[in-house]
């Protein structure tokens, strides 16, 4: 385990310890939610009995729909914290979810071909380079399968909450690809009021270019994309609150890719 691995690992120990939004199962879906969840854009279509991977998505918020829907689902993930949350919410579902502890950019634990879906949530950015893990996820995806990945909007990452300045949110990092970049996480992560000593958020810039060429030297399609998601912008907000910043700088893309070959 690298010195990436091992940041990575302690930081999500120390937010399932202070109870961050985001380390929180899903104990209360029903097959419509669940629908909703697994599938916005309606583009997956029937995934009754398909075998799925949830990618660096453990914590049991996004694994338990798609096994609410009938899905075959795996979880990988470096952190066990996050899970046991898998578990815990499988359990509360009556589901049988499998948990592998695994680096994202390492998945030789699985076979070639393994999955139909691989579901990415935010997590890429915690690498230095997105393509290793594309390479990884192109190996395990069957001819034909689905990789959806949610990415940090790599102008966005230049532009702080806290930089308005009356006209504007000022860029006040340089476009670089694959910087390593830091900051405080928002308070809304520890509602609860819970936050404890936890190492900053440590993320690495993947540029679109990188991503999307990524994607294309490998044999993917995109198929959709989307900025919009588990937002709640208001234009008209505070300047330099949360909402009224993601107005201004949508700070995460979803993508939603198939494997042509």
């Amino acid at each position: 385990m690298d010195e990436v691995a091992n940041y990575n690992r302690e930081r999500w120990k120390a937010l399932n310890a202070a109870d961050a939004l985001f380390t929180r199962p899903q104990l209360e879906l029903d097959i419509r939610s669940a629908g909703l969840q697994a599938d916005p854009h309606q583009r997956l279509g029937d995934i009754r009995g398909l075998k799925v991977l949830f990618l660096g998505g453990g914590g049991g918020k996004q694994s338990v729909a798609f096994g609410l829907l009938g899905a075959d689902v795996t979880v990988a993930d470096l952190s066990p914290e996050q899970l046991e949350g898998d578990r815990s919410a499988a359990e509360r579902h009556g589901l049988a979810v499998r948990t592998v502890e695994a680096d994202m950019r390492d998945l030789s634990v699985f076979a070639a071909d393994s999955f139909d879906i691989v579901d990415q949530p935010y997590s890429i950015n915690l690498v230095p380079d997105c393509r290793e893990v594309f390479r990884q996820v192109a190996a395990v995806l069957r001819p034909g399968g689905w990789y959806r990945v949610v990415i940090a909007n790599p102008f966005g990452m230049g532009v702080r909450q806290r930089d308005w300045n009356d006209g504007g949110y000022s860029i006040s990092e340089a476009y670089i690809d694959g910087a390593r970049l830091t900051w405080d996480d928002q308070e809304w992560v520890y509602d609860r009021g819970l936050k404890a000593d936890v190492p900053k958020p440590v993320e690495y810039r993947q540029t679109l270019g990188r991503v999307l060429n990524g994607l294309i030297d490998l044999g993917f399609r995109v198929e959709h994309f989307s900025e919009t998601i588990d937002i709640h912008p208001d234009v008209n907000g505070e300047p330099g609150t949360w909402d009224h910043y993601v107005a201004f700088v949508p700070p995460w893309f979803s993508i939603l890719a198939r494997l042509e070959n």
